[in-house]
């Protein structure tokens, strides 16, 4: 019951990189045997030469060289293999990146259609026309004003000010010259009235 719920995970392995890397481990298992065999028709070679059977040392050791030629065959084909795989990796990479960008040019083309150049054009056109109607307003606004007319402004800001700056009037009399103060002393209570309470 504990494995009803379990995700089963996707292998990151596809059919074309198993494919490649069972003939990779095949050439392999291949080169061993061969590494196996050179092994032994060396020291078979050597054993017919203590024999004294050249001929069939000769014979051996010449098998023994095709044998080392198709070990460094079987090696560039490993190399050939293993270079196939990345090149497989790096196209995978480059088909995501392909497809990001078709979807990313998508994207741009319903944000122009949206917003065409003309409108654009049109939006800064207005932008720009209502700044120098604004600025036409300004100008007009400061350059209607008289001097008296300025002159009168600044009287009745200062009377606005007199109004809220209103303050208490202060009294003619002298203040007296000492206040007495009470005694510390007399003031505090005593400490047995204190715990009393």
């Amino acid at each position: 019951m504990g494995n009803l719920f379990v995700r089963k995970r996707r292998s990151r392995v596809t059919e074309q990189d198993r494919a490649v890397l069972q003939q990779r481990d095949k050439l392999r298992q291949y080169q061993k045997r061969l590494s196996l065999g050179l092994e032994r028709e060396r020291a078979l070679a050597r054993q017919l030469l203590k024999e004294g059977k050249k001929e069939k040392a000769m014979l051996l050791l010449k098998k023994k060289r095709y044998q080392e030629q198709l070990l460094d065959k079987t090696e560039n084909q490993i190399s050939n293999l293993e270079r196939m795989v990345q090149d497989i990796e790096f196209t995978q990479i480059e088909m995501k990146v392909i497809e990001g960008l078709k979807i990313g040019n998508e994207c741009l083309n319903k944000m122009h259609q949206v917003m065409s150049i003309e409108e654009v054009e049109r939006i800064i056109g207005e932008t720009q026309d209502a700044v120098e109607y604004q600025r036409q307003i300004d100008e007009l606004l400061a350059g209607s004003l008289t001097e008296e007319d300025e002159d009168a402004i600044l009287e009745e800001l200062n009377a606005i000010t007199q109004e809220q700056l209103e303050l208490p009037e202060v009294p003619s009399e002298p203040l007296p010259e000492k206040v007495p103060e009470a005694s510390p002393i007399k003031n505090r209570p005593k400490p047995e009235l204190v715990a009393a309470s």
